[in-house]
């Protein structure tokens, strides 16, 4: 059984199909990549397989259930969790009292205004943080945190939705060369049971993450395979460069 399975997944808007009859499977476990040129359809197809926009046709299935109909928070309840390419975290709070009303949230116990007070939810929030590279800056407010220390506390209220399945939207985008081996670090070191979908531009990050691969183009999946299969297609590097160019389109180690 796979952790996803969309099949058939179409979405227009007028005229223009976004997403085009788009089959994928993520398999349980895979750091799957989702990459594509600028309008290839991720963005659209990753609101899909979140809830966040209804798909016109097609089937979408979580650990072969079929969430097809059901909306965003029925999905989360079911093990979907996601970052957004957009911050959206609380300026007015330390990392620790975000990560703790998310932990409350999920938990559906009564939200404290106080959650650190709460040894059981403080524990937890400290051990989130440290699972993604955040030991020891609890205290820290929002603000105070870097641009690369906010996408890893995303990753743990995403991860306080204990999920089966994390989609991550560009979770690199903004980042430096050092808080994007951080995050290469982070992700890779996620527990087996824990099922990642990214779309990220980031081709670097990619290929030092992802073992498996899907491309889109133009709104349809153009190849979908490993990283291996992916550098060594034409039909890749057409899609990116255009026809007849040679350069050199992913970095080789």
């Amino acid at each position: 059984m796979s952790a996803l399975s969309c099949s058939g997944v179409s979405r227009s808007f007028g005229a223009l199909t976004a997403v085009d009859r788009v089959d994928l499977t993520v398999a349980p476990g895979a750091r799957h990549a989702l990459i594509g040129p600028n309008g290839a359809g991720k963005s659209t197809l990753f609101k899909l397989v979140t809830g966040t926009m209804r798909a016109d046709a097609g089937r979408i299935e979580l650990a072969g259930r079929d969430v097809t109909g059901l909306s965003e928070v029925r999905r989360n309840r079911l093990g979907m969790s996601q970052t957004l390419q957009h911050s959206s975290l609380f300026a007015s709070m330390t990392a620790a009292e975000t990560v703790s009303l998310a932990l409350q949230r999920h938990d559906g116990s009564r939200i404290s205004l106080l959650p650190r007070r709460r040894p059981e939810v403080r524990d937890r929030a400290d051990a989130l943080l440290a699972d993604v590279g955040l030991p020891g800056r609890g205290d820290t407010a929002v603000p105070a945190l870097s641009h690369g220390e906010r996408k890893q506390l995303e990753v743990a209220l995403a991860l306080a939705c204990r999920p089966t399945l994390l989609l991550l939207d560009e979770p690199a985008a903004g980042m430096s060369a050092a808080e994007r081996g951080r995050l290469v670090e982070l992700l890779s070191g996620l527990p087996p049971e824990v099922t990642v979908l990214f779309v990220e531009h980031d081709l670097d990050l990619v290929f030092a993450l992802a073992d498996s691969v899907t491309v889109l183009h133009l709104g349809a999946v153009l190849l979908s395979g490993t990283p291996a299969d992916v550098r060594a297609s034409d039909a890749v590097r057409e899609a990116y460069l255009g026809a007849g160019r040679r350069e050199e389109l992913f970095t080789r180690d």
